[in-house]
């Protein structure tokens, strides 16, 4: 078995609320009024602009809609460095490969199991550390993925600064997202850019502190398709470096022992 490492680790920030981990069926087709898109308890909706939260309600509407975020089951996707996964967002499930390493883990209990080509290699002290990094693992690797979807999360604070240009001359609102005693790394800062046009998240940025001045990356955040009831965006490249999420799916029902499975699974479509 490779030696496990958490890569890269550039946005693990993101506390996702409770319900999109916990809840039945049932609980989560429970349908809002069309166009709202209800704050998580604990946004900070004092220190947040009017102007920032209504941009953030027309992104969510131009992805699909909350009914739709919220009513969307299953996740996956590979991230950066060959990592794939699957997150039932009804149970908590989380199922993670990387090569011929997989793991089976609840976020909610933060218990599961880890195996190597097929053997389990949980009670191990390299299974241990794949046990103890799967929760960091999914707030990193499911932000990447989901961002635009967190703009009213618990613990964000949401502010409008002003308009600007994307770095491929796109006319844009810009969002700045700060956080309070939230995620791992609540000392970050992010710099979201909205399309005034289509109302889409297509750029970002990440800064490490949120006093930095100058970004650790910019990324775009592109080549949208619509997965399920979602429109979700598979490019993250920098100025000039291509990068991207594959491997993007999103499903209401799974094949049968897909989030339990010992050895890794067939792509979803």
């Amino acid at each position: 078995m490779r030696p496990f490492s958490l890569f890269p680790r550039l946005a693990a920030v993101a506390v996702f609320s409770m319900l999109m981990l916990t809840g039945s069926a049932e609980a989560q087709k429970t349908q809002t009024k069309k166009g709202s898109y209800p704050a998580a308890e604990g946004f900070d909706q004092a220190g947040s602009d009017p102007k920032a939260i209504a941009i953030a309600d027309k992104v969510m509407n131009a992805m699909g809609g909350y009914d739709a975020w919220r009513n969307t089951r299953y996740l996956a996707w590979s991230f950066f460095g060959g990592q794939y996964q699957i997150w039932d967002k009804y149970t908590g499930d989380f199922h993670w490969e990387r090569d011929t390493l997989v793991a089976n883990y609840n976020l909610n209990t933060k218990k599961g199991e880890v195996y190597s080509r097929g053997q389990d290699i949980s009670a191990t002290p390299a299974g241990q550390k794949v046990l103890d990094r799967l929760t960091p693992i999914w707030i990193n690797n499911s932000y990447w993925l989901v961002m635009p979807f967190k703009l009213k999360d618990s613990g964000v604070t949401l502010t409008y600064k002003g308009e600007g240009k994307t770095m491929d001359g796109a006319a844009a609102d810009i969002l700045q997202m700060t956080f309070k005693n939230v995620g791992v790394t609540p000392q970050n800062r992010y710099e979201i850019l909205v399309n005034k046009a289509t109302n889409l998240v297509e750029e970002w940025a990440y800064f490490p502190k949120a006093t930095d001045e100058q970004p650790a990356f910019r990324r775009r955040w592109n080549d949208y398709a619509k997965h399920g009831q979602l429109l979700l965006a598979a490019g993250r490249d920098e100025a000039t470096k291509p990068s991207r999420l594959d491997n993007i799916a999103a499903a209401q029902t799974i094949p049968a022992g897909v989030m339990t499975s010992k050895t890794p699974v067939a792509k979803l479509k």
